[in-house]
């Protein structure tokens, strides 16, 4: 059904509608835009969760990345970064095939409808025209036919007239006529150009109209065309990025279905085992009996009880294994070069790791050193190339970064080695636990000591029992963290001494229970080392206390349990 047959008439109604069609694909274009503008945010805002809740560095939350659920967490994470990137493209594929092409196609639209409707207007004005032509030489036909007439009747009345002049009446003759002639000439006119407008008329309704109509209406076609082609886009838009959201979704279930609840559990295990073994059977004590300084000053209990003293004065057990759980940090990554404020087992792991780290290193160095060295063998051979001495200083470097790096490592071994020989085995907690189970009614042995091993499980291994591991390494100091003690020597009995030692370095004794040595001091020893690090000295008969065993050369007396001699 065409436009120019059917609405000839209604030119000012496709005006209207056609402009109501420009309209139409502007507040598409901008609904596209909006939408565009939405996807963009809406990715941003996907984004940025993602990187909020990224893992940070240098935090816990490197650690917590050896935990299954957290690295599945961490896949969804970049997964949910990907998927905010489909919605970065589906905003520049709305922007770049939609509202880019729709802007530029409204120009074109509205140019062409401006050209059509102009070449309307413009054949309405010449029909208008053409009309008011025609009327105007109907009037003029009109007025003189009505002219002619009454230059005729006044003809025949002065005819008539017997009293007019045969001069006057030869004068209204020739007037009537030249009216008739007025009046034909003024209708050959009339009709001519009647002629003529029907025929600009008739080429007007059936040819011209109709073929400005015609391209309206192609143009409004094409333009209804080109929204459907656009909401067609709209949706295919979305549908090409379904199979990468598809992987992306997929990605977060299989990150999901990855969550092994069992090696999290393992994990945990392998984090913050301590490598120590249960404290043995709490030994009885015997107050019924004579019994030696020594053979209960291991004991969990208060020995001096049984003691004609105070109640008030009692003194709870010295106990240098208990820290106060405040202060114990087992926070891995914390803590002084050697790691020894860790449990043995996590201390042995960040060694390893650490020997692991530094083997790298070394191993990096020397892939340079061989590229260097080769390239300097080239310009050996072809001086051209290069000046050998140009790469002896970054050798050199490199040499003494290998020799620095290989020194390190040796001191980490050395504390590794040292660590796995001091880690209580399984046949030793054996040992001891059955002979705690013989000596329920015998006197106490100064075997009842748990490795110094307090029965909450805290661990306060000593800072420095690293020293003299090889004979390239520094002696490593004590620091403030040396395990701090719960309670106070009783100075109502003396122990016997069994042996004496020498200080080989200045221990500062901060913590109670400790005592401040000095380099080259002798003194006596009244309490060996039980595995725990630490030994028992006195400096008088008012001065004693605990140094590190790694700070003192012993020398236990011949029938003090055998002599013996340890550094």
């Amino acid at each position: 059904m065409s436009w120019g047959s059917e609405l000839w008439d209604q030119f000012d109604n496709l005006e209207k509608h056609t402009q109501w069609g420009i309209e139409f694909v502007e507040k598409y274009t901008k609904f596209v835009k909006e939408r565009s503008e939405i996807e963009t945010s809406y990715a941003k805002q996907i984004r940025n969760l993602s990187k909020k809740y990224q893992p940070k560095k240098n935090s816990r939350e490197e650690d917590e990345s050896k935990y299954t659920f957290c690295r599945a967490f961490l896949t969804s994470l970049n997964e949910l970064n990907d998927y905010a990137g489909q919605h970065e493209v589906i905003a520049e594929n709305l922007t770049s095939q939609i509202i880019s092409e729709l802007s530029r196609y409204l120009q074109e639209l509205k140019s062409e409808r401006k050209s059509h409707f102009h070449d309307g207007r413009k054949a309405q004005q010449h029909i208008e025209s053409s009309w008011k032509q025609l009327e105007s030489c109907k009037r003029r036909f009109e007025r003189d036919c009505k002219e002619a007439d009454r230059a005729q009747q006044y003809f025949e009345r002065m005819d008539s007239d017997i009293n007019v002049t045969k001069a006057d009446v030869e004068k209204a003759r020739q007037h009537a006529q030249s009216r008739h002639q007025m009046a034909s000439d003024s209708k050959s006119e009339y009709s001519s150009y009647l002629q003529k407008f029907n025929q600009e008329q008739n080429e007007h309704y059936f040819n011209v109209i109709p073929n400005i109509f015609q391209k309206l209406q192609d143009m409004e076609e094409k333009r209804i065309d080109r929204i459907g082609v656009c909401m067609r886009t709209f949706a295919d838009v979305d549908r090409q990025v379904l199979p990468i959201v598809g992987k992306c979704l997929d990605g977060m279930t299989t990150a999901a279905e990855s969550i092994e609840p069992k090696t999290d559990s393992k994990q945990v295990v392998e984090s913050y085992k301590s490598g120590f073994e249960p404290p043995g059977d709490v030994e009885f004590e015997d107050y019924g009996q004579a019994m030696k300084r020594t053979a209960s000053e291991t004991s969990l209990s208060n020995s001096r009880e049984a003691k004609e003293k105070p109640v008030g004065k009692s003194k709870g057990k010295l106990w240098p294994f208990i820290k106060n759980k405040n202060k114990l940090s087992l926070k891995l990554g914390s803590g002084p070069e050697d790691f020894s404020h860790l449990p043995p087992e996590q201390r042995r792991k960040k060694l390893q790791g650490k020997i692991d780290e530094l083997n790298k290193d070394i191993q990096k160095e020397m892939d340079q050193r061989d590229a260097l060295t080769k390239m300097k063998d080239v310009y050996v051979k072809n001086p051209q190339m290069g000046d050998p001495a140009s790469v002896d200083p970054r050798l050199s470097e490199i040499a003494q970064n290998i020799e620095k790096l290989q020194f390190e490592a040796q001191k980490f071994e050395g504390w590794l080695a040292e660590v796995e020989e001091r880690m209580p085995s399984k046949s030793d907690t054996n040992r001891r636990s059955g002979l705690y189970e013989t000596q329920n009614n015998s006197t106490v042995s100064n075997n009842c000591a748990q490795d110094r091993e307090s029965p909450d499980g805290s661990y306060t291994e000593e800072q420095n029992s690293e020293t003299q591991v090889k004979a390239n390494i520094n002696p490593v100091l004590p620091t403030s963290s040396t395990p701090e003690f719960d309670d106070e020597f009783d100075d109502d009995e003396t122990l016997p001494t069994i042996g004496t030692c020498k200080a080989l370095y200045p221990f500062e004794g901060h913590n109670e229970g400790t005592i401040a040595v000095a380099e080259g001091e002798l003194l006596y020893v009244i309490e060996e080392d039980k595995g725990d690090g630490w030994t028992r000295v006195r400096r008088n008969e008012d001065e004693e206390g605990y140094v590190p065993s790694s700070y003192v050369e012993v020398f236990l007396e011949t029938n003090a349990k055998g002599a013996m001699t340890y550094i």
